[in-house]
């Protein structure tokens, strides 16, 4: 019984006796301990009675008749008992899921019950538990690794029994919806290797379709239980097409569906998933034509008033009459422009001879044509005779051009 042993308490001295308040009080703590709380627990049921108010009461026993070892009494409320998938019965070896608890009030501990499950099932549902907890790290239910479905596939791949109505149902919703090919991939879908068969049957189609339904028409726990296993959901995942479940009824959720990139609730319904509706299609594409044809038509009528108004334009009077008024408008501006200039010319004519008296008068050529030159060595202006020596040579510069001369001697004049 070394799980009893919890934090240190300090309780009074040995000579202080202790209430009995205090000593429930110490035994609901010492009950908190994690050990005892959402645990599974498996045994036999005895003494099992419902009162009036819904609840039950059972005994859960370890051994049998004189070799019982050991007994822990159970209660399960209302609100849990209502919803148990059967009745347990005294005899019956299950595994039980909840927490120990004390009842101050009668001075004894019990076991409150949340789940019961018929021995068997439970041990394959603590696998499934485990097996969950594996996937998960593995990335096999991760959100962002699932798929959308094609918009418009143009095969479809269905792993499920041969037999059976789902193979039915999925090619009777296609054909009315959306006519493709269907290619089956035959699989067990239930029993100790159909896991095996459906994890393969998933393989085969990875190349040859665009999605993969994979189906059965619901069924028992132990039936859809090959649907947990590794391999299949392992299967799905690697999956490189999209896959949609439809393997039990909406209450039945398997590991194979956490893995789908969709699930539906029904064979049925997973075929309406993965292909569209011809139907709505259609509407779309009538709805489409008409709004090309009214753009059409509105087209076609902006193009016959462009049309009509460059007709008018170039229409042979309206064309001559245009010209017409921009000949007068034209006329206009050019007696405006004379009008104007007239005007100012008068004022500015005085001073346009001044000024070009003025720069005649210091224009280098007007000098030169009064009989002057300018004599220049090596293109620098000769100023003085002082500037000259013997064969210099020299460019004489007249008005109508030059002379090329050589310096025989030079004369001063003395200036007094």
């Amino acid at each position: 019984m070394d799980w009893f042993y919890g934090p240190e308490i300090s309780v009074p001295g040995k000579t202080a006796p202790l209430r009995v308040s205090e000593v429930s009080a110490l035994i609901e703590e010492l009950l908190d301990d994690s050990r005892l709380q959402d645990i599974w627990v498996k045994g036999e049921v005895t003494k099992f009675t419902r009162s009036s108010r819904g609840h039950c009461y059972f005994t859960l026993s370890e051994g049998k008749g004189q070799n019982i070892v050991a007994v822990i009494s159970c209660v399960i409320w209302k609100s849990d008992a209502e919803r148990l998938s059967f009745a347990p019965s005294d005899g019956m070896e299950v595994n039980v899921s909840g927490s120990v608890t004390a009842y101050a009030p009668q001075g004894r501990y019990q076991f409150r019950v949340k789940d019961i499950l018929q021995a068997g099932i439970g041990e394959k549902y603590l696998l499934i538990e485990q097996w969950k907890k594996e996937l998960a790290a593995e990335g096999c239910f991760a959100g962002e690794r699932k798929r959308l479905l094609p918009a418009y596939p143009q095969r479809v791949g269905v792993v499920t029994s041969e037999t059976g109505a789902v193979i039915h149902d999925i090619r009777t919703v296609i054909s009315r919806r959306y006519p493709l090919e269907i290619i089956i991939s035959p699989t067990a879908v239930q029993g100790e290797e159909a896991h095996r068969e459906i994890a393969q049957a998933i393989r085969r189609l990875t190349d040859s379709v665009d999605v993969i339904i994979v189906a059965r028409g619901g069924g028992s726990f132990e039936d859809l239980f090959c649907f947990n296993h590794p391999d299949v959901v392992r299967a799905i995942a690697a999956c490189p097409v999209p896959v949609v479940s439809a393997i039990g009824h909406e209450v039945d959720v398997t590991l194979a569906d956490l893995a789908a990139d969709m699930r539906a609730a029904t064979p049925s319904a997973a075929a309406e998933l993965v292909v569209p509706d011809r139907k709505i299609l259609l509407g779309h594409l009538d709805e489409l034509k008409i709004q090309a044809g009214g753009v059409l038509l509105d087209r076609i009528e902006r193009a016959k008033t462009m049309i009509s108004d460059l007709r008018d334009r170039l229409r042979p009077l309206r064309f001559v009459k245009k010209v017409d008024e921009r000949k007068q408008a034209t006329a206009d501006t050019a007696d405006r422009l004379e009008r104007a200039y007239r005007t100012r010319i008068g004022r500015e004519h005085l001073i346009l001879s001044e000024i070009t008296t003025a720069l005649e008068g210091r224009n280098p050529l007007s000098v030169l044509a009064r009989g002057f030159c300018v004599a220049e060595k090596d293109d620098r202006l000769v100023k003085s005779v002082d500037l000259l020596e013997q064969n210099d040579r020299l460019s004489i510069r007249f008005y109508d051009g030059r002379s090329h001369v050589i310096v025989e001697r030079v004369e001063h004049d003395r200036i007094v």
